[in-house]
């Protein structure tokens, strides 16, 4: 198998010092923020797709099943004035290792044993926007680069005629765009937007990638006039923003030849649209996405999201949930199923969850309240433990009691797992070192493979 860009970084760095390589690559860094980079030590993934669902999906209706929960429906709850709300879905054993999912995610139970699901889930805010940005960026209270942008700088593209991080769907309404951003690290880190989460659309697509104007000779001769016009103006300011531009100009015309060849998802034959249900009017959009995903990272594209929305389920839960699975559930399986076959899966770490889970009881009976206290995600490939199920929460659903992870410690494993370690993957900025996890984080060793 030929070596991969990362391995021949790495072996160089092995080869004539661990010090003078650094040298190597960051002055390359200061060049080329997206230039390939050695992470710190031996990676277990190269890349990532995260599939968030965004509104916080409820854990005891996915893959936190709580017996005790439904035998006790109808009784009162912590809170005023609500009951205690059982789940209306039975759960299954699934796989070798006998994981338990939703009857409402059957194509995904039978991957079962390539998951590994965190029970004992928790953050800090219980609001949508501020759990949002923390999932995103490991703070709500300040704009920090989006965990997307700190594993580009970590780690640069292996592409660089693609974008490194790029949003599909993304939710870019009420604050949405920081989720994204590179905030102080280089310009070139932040994400390249596909659609808009309010105008869902089964073709996100990037748009003017061709000029309806000029050839690609008098498009080159035209970028080089205006970026002489920005080199000398960057000389005389020394903003980083200036110089942010002019990579960001010299990516979009190198896309121009690459991306529309990767976004067109008609030369992929008839049974992996069939496998993904590119055609089912309930699932087709997200699927699309899925698709688009695969062959984004297939490409070399170091960081992929996409977003799913209305989990915020309010007094709907029953048609929702029912809803929202239909529309993922086969997406998702396909999305693991077609990384597999193409010897993908191993090296990319594919995450899937919200911003927090719901509480288990609600005055409706018919919907669940925020809860940040207490929620599931899954990871698979890219070196997790698969069949395997981590952390608790009580009886009910209520909080995490065992296993606890918080997002700080996500965030410090999902970098541990593509070879960063969160506490050196540092950034200075205003006086100070600035890392995603701030002071805290701890690498949860116990789903790594």
């Amino acid at each position: 198998m030929k070596p991969s860009r990362r391995q021949l970084l790495q072996s160089a760095s092995a080869g004539f010092g661990h010090v003078a390589f650094a040298g190597l690559a960051a002055a390359d860094a200061a060049k080329n923020p997206l230039a390939p980079k050695a992470g710190h030590f031996q990676a277990k993934a190269s890349r990532v797709i995260f599939l968030c669902m965004r509104g916080g999906p409820s854990h005891m209706e996915t893959f936190d099943p709580k017996p005790r929960l439904n035998a006790d429906h109808g009784k009162p709850g912590k809170t005023p004035h609500c009951k205690l709300l059982g789940s209306r879905w039975p759960f299954k054993k699934s796989g070798q290792s006998g994981i338990e999912v939703v009857e409402l995610l059957p194509e995904t139970a039978r991957l079962a044993d390539k998951l590994c699901v965190l029970r004992g889930m928790h953050t800090d805010n219980e609001n949508h926007p501020q759990a949002l940005e923390q999932l995103h960026t490991g703070s709500f209270q300040f704009v920090r680069p989006s965990l997307g942008s700190w594993v580009l700088y970590g780690l640069g593209n292996e592409n660089q005629n693609l974008p490194g991080f790029v949003s599909i769907n993304p939710l870019t309404a009420l604050g949405g765009r920081r989720y994204y951003q590179s905030a102080f690290l280089p310009a070139a880190c932040s994400a390249t937007l596909m659609g808009d989460a309010q105008r869902p659309s089964a073709n996100a697509s990037i748009g003017n990638l061709a000029s309806p104007r000029l050839t690609g000779r008098a498009q080159r001769e035209q970028l080089d006039l205006m970026q002489s016009m920005n080199r000398d103006f960057a000389a005389k300011t020394a903003d980083p923003r200036v110089e942010g531009l002019i990579q960001s100009y010299e990516l979009a015309f190198r896309m121009q030849d690459e991306l529309p060849h990767v976004l067109d998802v008609r030369q992929e034959s008839k049974e992996t649209l069939a496998l993904y249900g590119i055609a089912n009017p309930s699932s087709g959009t997200f699927a699309q996405q899925c698709l688009l995903a695969r062959r984004l990272v297939e490409a070399g594209v170091r960081f992929v999201e996409i977003s799913h929305l209305e989990w915020d389920l309010h007094g709907s839960l029953n048609s929702g949930m029912v809803r929202n699975c239909a529309q993922i559930d086969r997406p998702v399986a396909a999305l693991l199923i077609d990384l597999e076959r193409r010897g993908l899966l191993d090296e990319t770490l594919v995450i899937w969850g919200g911003e927090f889970g719901r509480t288990p009881e609600d005055p409706t009976q018919d919907g669940r309240g925020h809860n940040n206290k207490g929620y599931c995600m899954w990871l698979a490939g890219g070196g997790v433990r698969g069949g395997h199920v981590h952390g608790a929460t009580d009886d009910h659903g209520y909080e995490a009691v065992e296993g606890k992870v918080h997002t700080h410690d996500l965030h410090a494993t999902i970098l541990h797992l593509l070879g960063l370690d969160h506490e050196r993957l540092t950034y200075r900025h205003g006086g100070r070192d600035y890392r995603l996890t701030d002071v805290h984080g701890t690498v949860v060793k116990e789903i790594i493979a």
